[in-house]
This record gives C-alpha cells, structure tokens and sequence, in this order.
C-alpha cells in the first residue's frame, strides 16, 4: 500500500526538499529524515508509480560490475541496508534467488567480475559447461561455455521497496506529497520551489531526483546529457505444475553474450525476460506504454530456443518502462552548476535500483560535508553522446 501523504506546512522552511520519490529520492529522504533533518519528498505521480523508472515488481540486485569496483562496493554496501531495512520492518520484500552469470569462454567482462567480486570479498561459484547443465537443466547452453553464481544476490520487489522505503522515512519525521514540481529559474541559492498547484515550498537544500524527467525539469543543463529508453520487459506462465521456473530451482540470470537477463516466476506473475539494449530515445511523458510486437516476436523466439520446457509458453504480462541514461552509465550526484543549494542525482540507467540505499546514503553525506566528491558521479563527465561503459 503507498504511505499516505504528509501535509506540508507552506510556511515552514525544510532543510532538504526532495523532489522525485523514486529509490533514489526516497533513500535520500530517509537516510536525511534518520539524521534529523526536516525534509519534505514530492513527487508528481506517487513512489515508484507505473510510468517511473523505479516502477513495476521486481528488480535484479548483483553485485558483479567486471572489473569496476566502484559499483561492486556501492551494490554490497545496498545489499546490506536492504537485508538490514526489511529485517526491521518486517518485510519481506527480498527474495534470496542468486544471481547467475552465464558466459563464453572469450568473455573477459565475466572473467573481471569473478576477480572483482573475490577481492570484494563477495562469494561466486564458478561452473563449467556441465555443472551449469546439471544444476541448471532449464537452459538451452547452446553458446555458453562457463557460468558464475553469486549465491547472496537475488531479487528486489520494486514497487513495494520504494513504498516501504518512503513510509518508514515518513515515520521518522519526513513529510511527503504527491506534487508536481515546476522548473525552478534561478541563480546563486535557491530559496522554494513551485508545485504545479502553486503552492511555494521552501528548503535550505533541493535535491532533485526526477529519473527521466530530469533532462525536462532542467533543459539547459541536462536535456542533452539525459537519455531516457524504452525498455520492453515480458513475463511467460510456466506449464501447469511446472516448478523449474521458480525459486528456489531458478535463480535470476544474466547473459550479457545476447544482452538478456531474466528473473524467476515469482508471486505467480510468470518468468521475466528482457533484453537489455537500450531501446528508442523516448518522452517519459508521452511514450507508449504498449509493447511493440517485432519485440514480442523476438522474445518468444529467444525464450523456445534458450528455455524449451517454454516453447509453447503465453505471454501473461508485458510492461513498458524506461531507463534514463548517462553518457557512460555512471551515476549523476552533483550540484547544479548555476544554483548552489541545488542537486542533481540520477542516471540509473538501467542498473541503479539496487544501489537505492548506497546511493541515498551517499547523498545525505555530500549535503553534510562528510564525503568526498567521486569523479565519475560528477556532472562534467557526463557528455552529449552515448558509449555506455557500465553494465
């Protein structure tokens, strides 16, 4: 259930106003709210709401990045503050699949990650040809030589997440609103923001933490250095009694030889798959929500052939979301280059849900003074033209 709204005190001034209240939006907020700042979360939609990028049911949480420590870290650092949160709300929105990798032989980006993840300290259990085939009978390894699984990593459920997230944040003080925000016109400090409602909120800080609205709400800045995709995702019923495709036989997968990755049938909602190209430049606001069918044709094709217990599988649910990309895939945490007191965090790009609390804490920190600056979340690298490095 979403957290009901907080009424906001339009004469009060907020030390943080955060405006986006998608897993990074509200991971800030609660990380501020835990630290006792007054903070007020806005969101024009509602938390992780069905056309946001932190939407839908589930999402895969991995800890392998090939050689790029840096999100190795900040995933194991979530991990831990996902498992830490549900366990003290009692929730149990973590679904402990295992992560696996599958890969060829001349795949130096899985080979990275094993190295990676073992000097992070993370356990990875790696498996030839055969091992795969007897633990794994449900795959066709037509292409696959070797796999890697990382037995602690699993599977997020999304959209209750980011609820939970915001409600606990709402309880430890924050306030909340469903409102739109309108582009803020300023220079030096920013001293409130607008809602679409014309109401004025007032805050020492701003964080703004829009996902794909981010290039809309600051055109200048951000318009050509935010990418957001259409991304197709598609869910398959399993044959009647069919176990295979479920915890714990299934664990999530990914198989970055084809640009696919899927999730297990959970809570009955059937087998998820998509491939992860990033799709068509799109508007948040106006794209179709309806899945194309060249794409659905595609999926089904690769589906009979890699899994053939499915070949005769239905299609029982589609999604269309988006990712909102960097240049590069790395993150986005910093100021605004024309409003001091107001930050820009985001480019998820289709890898940023897991890292939520890592990120939120990370946040909080840079407000407080007490975390140094990281170059590669930084504004200036991020360009006008895509060649995506993370993964």
């Amino acid at each position: 259930m979403s957290p009901q709204a907080v009424s906001m005190d339009s004469a009060k001034t907020y030390d943080v106003a955060v405006v986006g209240a998608g897993v990074f939006g509200a991971w800030t907020a609660w990380h501020l709210a835990r630290a006792g700042r007054r903070v007020v979360l806005l969101d024009q939609y509602g938390p992780a709401n069905a056309r946001a990028s932190s939407g839908g049911e589930s999402r895969i949480i991995r800890a392998g990045y090939g050689p790029d420590e840096l999100y190795t870290r900040f995933a194991l650092r979530s991990l831990a503050l996902w498992k830490e949160f549900f366990a003290r709300t009692g929730q149990a929105l973590f679904v402990h699949t295992g992560v696996l990798w599958l890969a060829r032989d001349a795949d130096n980006y899985a080979r990275q990650t094993t190295e990676t993840l073992a000097r992070a300290g993370a356990p990875c259990e790696k498996l030839d040809q055969t091992g795969l085939a007897k633990r794994f009978p449900q795959f066709d390894l037509q292409g696959v030589d070797w796999g890697f699984l990382e037995p602690d990593a699993g599977v997020l459920l999304a959209r209750r997440a980011v609820e939970a997230v915001l409600a606990d944040a709402v309880r430890g003080g924050a306030a909340y609103q469903v409102a739109g925000v309108r582009t803020p016109a300023a220079r030096g400090k920013l001293a409130s923001v607008e809602t679409c409602g014309g109401e004025r909120i007032s805050a020492g800080t701003f964080v703004f933490a829009c996902g794909p609205w981010l290039g809309k709400v600051f055109p200048g800045v951000l318009g050509e250095r935010i990418f957001p995709s259409r991304q197709e995702v598609f869910f398959f019923g399993a044959p009647p009694g069919e176990r295979r495709f479920a915890p714990p036989a299934m664990p999530a997968w990914i198989y970055l030889g084809d640009e696919v990755y899927g999730l297990p049938d959970l809570e009955g909602r059937g087998f998820k798959i998509a491939f992860d190209r990033h799709g068509e430049a799109v508007d948040p606001d106006t794209q179709s929500r309806i899945v194309s069918a060249e794409m659905a044709k595609r999926v089904t094709a690769y589906v009979a052939r890699r899994f053939p217990a499915l070949r005769e599988a239905p299609i029982v649910e589609t999604r269309v979301c988006q990712y909102e990309n960097t240049s590069s895939g790395d993150f986005l945490v910093d100021r605004h280059p024309e409003m001091e007191n107001v930050w820009l965090v985001g480019g998820g790009s289709g890898h940023g849900f897991k890292h939520g609390p890592a990120v939120g804490e990370y946040v909080a920190a840079r407000l407080a003074g007490s975390a140094p600056e990281e170059p590669r979340f930084s504004l200036a690298s991020k360009k006008t033209v895509q060649k995506r490095a993370v993964y």
